[in-house]
């Protein structure tokens, strides 16, 4: 989990997409890690829901495999969910990263104890409604009439709330990790973290349990920017915002 390079691997790669209603860009970058463990979801259109837009960012650790599953599977099951069917967006996110962990826990070639992901999520409706999913440290912000406006909160083993339910689930913090090891308090996989005989997701030491925020899109709001803690350990909120909105009107 804490293997470096020497020398970071500066290549990206990048890809853009558009649609009669919606523009994306996307780049990855390996960095200093020893391989590329992160994974993204780009979706314009979604077949089983038309006019539906999905996006996701998945931050992996301790290998590529539970970042890869999740780009791969997270998004059909939150389609699959019977909420999502309803409209019941925000129940339908939740179940969807329930039931990715779930598959992720009975998958013999993904259920490691070393291997994780966060995992931060955009799906937009045919009504311009926003719902943000997340579990984990990676983030997003919505740039709305020029300021970074926060549509997640970050889950560190330091938070208060995030600390005490650690404690309570036999778990402790120390340097700032979960049990000294982990800089996140909530992620997909990570089953070292998930021994507790329950059938409460959200009493484990780390938990798949996601945030999730609505938003109604208006003409304020500009765009809206998914990555992992890389990004934000570097620059702030407002900061990514303003870099982004220089490039855009070249």
């Amino acid at each position: 989990m804490g293997q470096t390079l020497s020398t970071p691997v500066t290549d990206k790669h990048s890809s853009t997409g558009s649609n009669d209603r919606l523009a994306f860009g996307q780049s990855a970058m390996q960095g200093w890690r020893v391989t590329m463990d992160d994974a993204h979801t780009t979706l314009l259109d979604v077949e089983e829901a038309p006019g539906i837009a999905f996006f996701a960012v998945y931050d992996g650790h301790g290998g590529d495999t539970v970042a890869k599953y999740s780009g791969d599977h997270l998004h059909k099951n939150i389609f699959a969910d019977p909420a999502f069917g309803e409209k019941e967006f925000k129940t339908a996110i939740r179940n969807g990263f329930l039931e990715t962990d779930r598959a992720l826990h009975l998958d013999p070639d993904c259920n490691s104890e070393s291997s994780g992901c966060t995992a931060i999520t955009a799906t937009i409706t045919d009504k311009n409604i926003l719902y943000v999913g997340n579990a984990g440290d990676s983030r997003a912000v919505l740039s709305r009439d020029g300021k970074a406006v926060a549509m997640s909160t970050d889950h560190k083993p330091t938070d208060f709330d995030e600390s005490t339910r650690i404690l309570f689930s036999g778990g402790y913090v120390e340097n700032g990790r979960v049990n000294g090891l982990l800089a996140t308090s909530r992620a997909l996989g990570d089953f070292g973290f998930k021994l507790t005989d329950t059938s409460d997701p959200g009493d484990q030491i780390v938990i798949a349990v996601p945030d999730v925020v609505e938003h109604e899109l208006t003409d304020e709001d500009e765009f809206l920017v998914l990555a992992c803690d890389g990004i934000w350990d570097c620059m702030s909120s407002q900061h990514r915002r303003q870099h982004i909105d220089r490039r855009r009107m070249r």
